[in-house]
């Protein structure tokens, strides 16, 4: 093989590498008319479970009022450009256990000489197909105790009223990043889960395998919701980034915030540790949009 070769060669893979990462598809975008000079685009016609897409609403003329509905749930917007009002975005997360199938995305508002703005349009949701795993964690874990399992129940509804929050304001600025600095490898997204020989939970965040005592940073700027030592996630940081976005990060040996603090990306969280349901060291990072369990790397590779 001359040198031509082993860098074309070289290059196919770096790509390859890009799109395994980020979870590419060939799906097609979709464009609707609005009326009133406005159009709706959505970053793709199909996504499958646990995937994340991207909305904008872009017009000739400032747009006056917007709201966007998709599946019963409000889809949260954001003025993005030149601060004139003629893009907004918005964020579709497709939760992890949706049902396969299609739904509905409204889109109603008015540009500013009063002309209404109205497109409507379809998302397939595709199944995710995700692997199986099995795993052997401590048998607490599996069958807690009436205390214990008390104690989860507790912790599961208190976060789910916290995802159900939507800070009307966009916090962060900028690209999300990973939060491991030269960490890139990941995953367990998805995957269906054998504990000690009983089926589990789907895996809802994304883990990275990682020395204990790794630093963890915010991957966006955001006000910290949470601090503490959850039952199965251990030591738990979980950020609000605004606009229904939250990130979490599990599982760590120690954290350097509180509630109520608001951090910049890049702010160190805690460090990677193994407290609650863990097999060994890793950060377990979690992402939900608007109540939606969305697999965390999705957003790492969108345009903010």
């Amino acid at each position: 093989m001359d040198e031509a070769e082993e860098k074309v060669l070289k290059r196919v893979a770096m790509i390859a590498a890009v799109l395994l990462f980020c979870g590419a598809t060939n799906y097609p975008q979709v464009k609707k008319d609005c009326g009133g000079g406005a159009s709706l685009h959505v970053s793709a016609e199909k996504a499958r479970q646990g995937s994340l897409l991207t909305i904008e609403i872009e017009s000739v003329k400032r747009v006056a009022e917007i709201k966007g509905e998709w599946d019963g749930s409000e889809v949260q917007f954001w003025q993005d450009g030149d601060g004139k009002g003629q893009k907004w975005r918005g964020f579709i997360g497709v939760d992890l256990e949706k049902p396969a199938g299609k739904y509905g995305l409204r889109v109603d508002g008015k540009v500013s000489d009063g002309t209404a703005l109205n497109c409507a349009a379809e998302i397939q949701v595709a199944a995710g197909n995700f692997a199986t795993e099995r795993l052997q964690v401590k048998q607490e874990y599996v069958e807690p105790n009436a205390e214990q399992l008390e104690r989860a129940k507790a912790e599961s509804a208190r976060l789910g009223v916290i995802f159900g929050t939507v800070t009307p304001e966009k916090l962060w600025n900028g690209k999300f990043r990973l939060p491991l600095k030269g960490v890139h490898k990941s995953g367990n997204f998805g995957k269906r889960r054998i504990l000690n020989g009983h089926p589990g939970s789907p895996h809802r965040g994304v883990d990275f395998p990682a020395p204990a005592g790794t630093p963890v940073h915010a991957t966006q700027r955001g006000r910290i919701v949470l601090a503490e030592e959850l039952y199965f996630s251990g030591n738990t940081v979980l950020m609000d980034h605004g606009l229904g976005i939250y990130t979490l990060y599990g599982h760590l040996s120690s954290m350097n915030v509180k509630a109520g603090d608001t951090v910049e990306a890049g702010a160190v969280l805690g460090k990677v540790g193994a407290t609650g349901r863990s097999t060994g060291p890793h950060l377990h990072w979690g992402l939900t949009v608007n109540g939606a369990k969305v697999n965390a790397l999705e957003i790492v590779k969108l345009r903010q």
